[in-house]
């Protein structure tokens, strides 16, 4: 494993985390115990050290998951969490962006990660209204100020979102999160050069685009269980972009070489992601996303990657 220092933060992480929304259930299965704690032991195994969750993966589902495998191995970890939304079901949430709410939010994720501070909290994919929120942020600097939270961070609901992105500094926020992949490449034209000039973290999410980029899939492929997210998407999208995988495959991808593994090594190269947070629903799907912090270089247009 590979590590990489999270912008101005100070704190050195993994080039690949685990993502865990898949945990509470909007990806087909829900998740128990027995079921995730091979998955985040076999990670750390293999170096991974960071976690990223949220309160609405389930109703602090996913973190009460992760906080159960991470006892006694709090400090070994770097644990990033999301607030904004509450969970009522699978794709049924309301937002809650006051002061107060957003504190209570962070006490319920702190309960249920078992622990008594957040390595990353992070703004949820608001809009740029409630982005513009001064009690908000003070509440939150409370936060940093007495020790329940590291550091502040951004997960940016559109990956085009340079409004929020070039604010991060004024908002005392160190990450920036972003979806960024093979065939969503929106950020590199202005999200990642506003993160590289304030020294931000930026954690590329949907590095696999939905698992399309995991090889996996063909064209012609449906997504037809209601409690999978896929399933709620374009089937004119979503076969587009099976068109564009089958040509990246074909076209992009050395034979031999996994294509999940290639697909986050692409993310990694560019010199702006810190770090790419697949979900991952096995133990096989870890070895193969970790194993991307090992491929030589696969993309020519940033031969300047580290």
């Amino acid at each position: 494993m590979k590590y990489r220092i999270l912008g101005s933060t100070g704190i050195k992480v993994s080039v690949v985390g685990v993502g865990t929304w898949q945990y509470g259930g909007e990806w087909g299965m829900r998740f128990t115990q027995e079921m995730a704690n091979p998955i985040l032991g076999r990670a750390k195994e293999l170096g991974i050290n960071l976690l990223d969750t949220a309160e609405c993966y389930g109703d602090h589902y996913s973190e009460g998951l992760v906080g159960q495998y991470l006892r006694g191995q709090r400090h070994e970890w770097v644990v990033a969490t999301k607030f904004g939304h509450k969970f009522h079901g699978n794709f049924d949430r309301t937002d809650h962006w006051d002061a107060a709410g957003v504190l209570a939010s962070v006490e319920d994720s702190l309960r249920a990660l078992q622990t008594d501070y957040i390595d990353l909290l992070q703004f949820h994919s608001g809009s740029d209204d409630v982005f513009d929120n001064a009690p908000m942020w003070a509440a939150l600097q409370g936060l940093v100020q007495s020790g329940k939270v590291r550091h502040l961070g951004i997960s940016i609901g559109s990956n085009a979102n340079v409004y929020q992105t070039r604010r991060a500094a004024q908002v005392r926020a160190e990450a920036i999160q972003v979806i960024y992949n093979r065939i969503d490449r929106v950020p590199e034209a202005e999200v990642f050069p506003a993160c590289q000039a304030q020294n931000l973290g930026v954690l590329a999410r949907v590095p696999l685009a939905s698992g399309l980029l995991s090889g996996k899939y063909r064209p012609g492929t449906t997504f037809t269980d209601p409690d999978d997210i896929r399933s709620k998407r374009d089937p004119a999208m979503v076969e587009e972009r099976l068109r564009q995988v089958a040509e990246i495959g074909r076209d992009e991808v050395p034979a031999g070489v996994p294509m999940a593994a290639w697909a986050l090594a692409w993310c990694l190269q560019h010199p702006a992601v810190t770090c790419v947070i697949p979900g991952c629903k096995s133990v096989e799907q870890v070895e193969f996303n970790a194993a991307a912090a090992d491929l030589p270089l696969v993309r020519a247009d940033h031969p300047q990657a580290a």
